[in-house]
């Protein structure tokens, strides 16, 4: 039914489009195991070439198409966001669409103290920063490549400082790998006033050697600080919202838990997902996405931009995380590093 002039488009299980989630590079400076690991994304990697990569002009077109199917929240993403060259012109352009009035980061932080005045003077709405080990030890080996934590903490003191508010950070938890840092994560977020949300470990893609036995449950983690720190539950913020959120009962802040493997929550997913050469995919776990750079580039007119996203959402049916256990035979799925996470 539209709404303000908005056409609310409903996938087939009567899930609206709400949130695009937009891959701005195919390049990162991590090699984290579980996204990018350096043995596959070594130093021969064919990335992407720039005349594949879609323009801020082309990216800001397709979020204007977007807002009027009812997109209203838009999350820049990567590889890396921050190592494509003036991202905070783009975040501009995005802020000036109609209809847009939550634009979000999702960054590893390691070059962020020297951009985050700027994003947040473009008109960045707040900003969520990967942080899987406050032990530098063990956060060097988990972002592949030995860049320092103390990099990464400055980047989050900066993004407070510059008001880009609230600050969530972001853990994926391996087992054998960090779930022994979970307590000190809770207790750094509480501290600082920062949302920390923990991550079970997700087979996106087909590089990363995901296996269930590497997953800590989510109802897990939520124990183990409770043990500490007693919580309680608290309700979604908004329809499609992927976190189960708790307060801390001394009210001391709050802490989520993103649980995809163990408490999937398809039935409410309201995301799209565009890659950096333009095509777009409906599920994290997609095999296919749809080609939206042909079109942007055959014409300057709308139109067939407007029916192609149409008529995808409206196909949708994805739910793989509620369908993971009958799934027996393996996928090749796109990698998070190319769609976004």
């Amino acid at each position: 039914m539209p709404t303000d002039g908005v056409a609310q488009v409903e996938d087939r299980l009567g899930r609206r489009l709400r949130d695009l989630r937009i891959s701005v590079t195919d390049r990162c400076n991590f090699r984290c195991p579980y996204c990018m690991p350096a043995e596959v994304f070594g130093k021969d990697y064919a990335f992407l070439p720039r005349d594949e990569i879609l323009t801020f002009e082309e990216i800001v077109r397709i979020v204007r198409v977007a807002a009027a199917q009812g997109v209203t929240k838009v999350r820049l993403t990567g590889g890396e966001p921050l190592v494509r060259r003036e991202v905070e012109r783009l975040v501009a352009m995005v802020a000036a669409v109609d209809g847009v009035d939550d634009i979000a980061m999702t960054t590893n932080g390691a070059t962020l103290a020297g951009k985050a005045k700027a994003l947040k003077e473009a008109g960045l709405t707040r900003i969520t920063v990967s942080l899987d080990s406050l032990d530098d030890q063990v956060f060097q080996a988990m972002n592949g490549v030995g860049a320092p934590l103390a990099r990464v903490l400055d980047g989050i003191d900066a993004a407070s400082a510059a008001g880009l508010a609230p600050i969530k950070l972001n853990a994926v938890v391996q087992r054998g790998v960090n779930d022994g840092g979970i307590l000190d994560l809770a207790r750094f977020g509480r501290e600082r006033g920062f949302v920390v949300r923990f991550i079970e470990y997700m087979d996106v893609g087909t590089t990363n050697g995901w296996r269930l036995d590497d997953v800590v449950p989510a109802a897990e983690i939520v124990e183990t600080i409770g043990a500490e720190y007693p919580l309680q539950p608290l309700g979604a913020q908004y329809p499609g919202e992927v976190a189960r959120r708790y307060r801390y009962a001394d009210g001391e802040g709050e802490v989520g838990v993103i649980a995809s493997v163990t408490q999937p929550f398809c039935q409410g997913c309201t995301r799209a997902r565009l890659t950096a050469e333009g095509k777009l995919y409906t599920c994290l776990f997609a095999t296919a996405g749809h080609d939206l750079r042909a079109i942007l580039r055959a014409s300057g007119d709308d139109a067939g931009l407007e029916a192609l996203l149409s008529r995808v959402w409206r196909d949708r049916v994805d739910r793989y995380s509620e369908e993971r256990a009958s799934l027996m035979a393996p996928r090749e799925r796109i990698e998070m590093s190319y769609v976004g996470g």
